[in-house]
């Protein structure tokens, strides 16, 4: 059994024993943790929560614990059942609610579950307001209401239409253009809450010709949720069965997104923020920013159209953090997560297949030949495992200092520039080991570059 408490939220697999899975009691000692910090924050006036789950075997059970937990506060929860980790997302700041949970393990497998936790202005709190929610669950510092306190329930099952309806209503998505162009769609929702929430979206931008794949919200995952090419074949045959157009799969929380191309071909995780982000800034022209270990083709794509490209360090807090700083006009991650601050400052998928079917619809082209059109990069992923005696820390500052000739970026990790390649090292924060992602023209030289950065790294130890 494995539990992960972090200043993002608490994250574990289902059972076994308390603190060692997310059991019960670990559900109600972070739930309670989390209102309690609410109360705090807030000077313990009436406050109210948003609560959603996506479609996890576990996720009814861990839900009743959340709520009843917020209520027996004294908080009011407001509760939408079934749905999206970026419609809870736009239900805080539509309910004026000082906070949100969001129940899911985003693409872990159906044995994990996780409490993700939002403010009131419906982003992910910040790591020092992480911490201080570690801090009151480890004090058990909870003080529970009288009973003529108790917090109020309500359910809302508006907020699928409602989180549609303001995708619609955004600039840039044209639901005439891509009506005109017909697109023929198959959609794998991996049997989460976008089977509901996918085909919904293309039906009102006036998509008619949808195959569902996988998209009876039952939590019965048919493949790997996480939306990388070797769990994509059932969608890839089922996008040559039907001639279709593109593919589109997004993972069980629905922040991630990613595209398969009329010939079965993985359009790349990638590139769906490169192809997105080239569509918006042509219409609003603005800074972009991604993390560290994304792709370069988003900063060639930002500079080609005259604007100014921002990376930040790795985690979705930091690249909004970012953004805002720079008023950026789109952001995201190259896990397929795409940020509209127009909307919300969260990673949303329906956005993005609003704004890329608006896109590849006026392009006129087919999705293999919009994704030939961008500059072609290969990210190659490896790691080192850590030893005791390894010090990661004085090696991040050594490879620094061994290429200080060339272009370094030491806001998260080290990143080193050679042209338009590059590596990043940084230390994972979930596992003993060094992760070194680089970035070339092939994946070979990928390959080759990563290489190069691991002898380095063993000469040095």
């Amino acid at each position: 059994m494995t539990l992960i408490k972090s200043i993002s939220g608490i994250r574990g697999t289902i059972g076994g024993k308390v603190n060692e899975g997310l059991t019960p009691i670990d559900a109600v000692k972070f739930a309670a943790a989390y209102g309690t910090w609410l109360q705090n924050r807030n000077n313990a006036k009436k406050l109210s929560v948003v609560v959603g789950k996506d479609a996890r075997i576990s996720g009814p059970i861990i839900s009743d614990l959340v709520v009843s937990t917020l209520r027996s506060l004294g908080i009011s929860v407001t509760d939408l059942g079934l749905s999206t980790t970026p419609t809870v997302e736009v239900a805080v700041a539509m309910e004026k609610a000082h906070g949100g949970i969001i129940l899911t393990a985003s693409h872990n497998p159906k044995q994990w579950n996780a409490l993700k936790l939002l403010n009131e202005k419906g982003e992910f709190i910040s790591a020092e307001d992480g911490a201080e929610v570690l801090r009151i669950a480890e004090a058990e510092e909870f003080i529970f209401a009288e009973v003529d306190d108790l917090g109020k329930y309500k359910e809302d099952n508006t907020y699928l239409d409602k989180h549609i309806d303001a995708v619609l209503k955004l600039d840039g998505v044209d639901v005439e253009a891509i009506k005109a162009a017909n697109f023929k769609v198959v959609v794998d929702a991996v049997n989460s809450t976008g089977g509901m929430f996918v085909p919904a979206l293309l039906k009102k931008l006036g998509v008619s010709n949808i195959t569902e794949l996988y998209c009876e919200p039952t939590g019965h995952f048919p493949h790997n949720p996480e939306p990388l090419p070797e769990h994509l074949t059932d969608l890839s045959n089922a996008i040559l069965e039907h001639k279709a157009d593109l593919g589109i799969t997004v993972d069980p929380d629905v922040d991630r997104l990613a595209f398969v191309c009329e010939d079965g071909s993985m359009f790349g995780e990638e590139y769906t923020l490169v192809a997105v982000a080239d569509y918006v800034l042509r219409n609003t022209p603005g800074a972009t920013v991604s993390n560290l270990s994304s792709t370069r083709a988003l900063r060639d794509v930002t500079e080609k159209s005259g604007n100014q490209y921002f990376a930040s360090a790795v985690g979705e807090v930091n690249v909004v953090e970012k953004m805002k700083a720079v008023n950026a006009v789109i952001g995201g991650e190259g896990n397929g997560g795409i940020i509209l601050p127009a909307l919300h400052y969260g990673r949303d998928a329906l956005v993005g297949i609003a704004l890329f079917l608006s896109h590849l619809a006026k392009e006129k082209k087919t999705i293999s030949a919009l994704r030939d059109s961008y500059p072609k990069y290969t990210i190659s992923k490896n790691k080192i495992e850590l030893t005791p005696e390894i010090n990661v820390d004085e090696i991040l500052k050594n490879m620094a200092v061994k290429y200080q000739d060339k272009e370094v970026d030491t806001t998260d990790g080290v990143k080193i520039y050679f042209d338009k390649e590059w590596v990043h090292l940084r230390k994972s924060n979930t596992e003993p080991i060094i992760r070194i992602y680089s970035e070339s023209s092939t994946t070979e030289m990928a390959n080759k570059l990563a290489e190069r950065i691991m002898d380095d790294i063993m000469a040095l130890n």
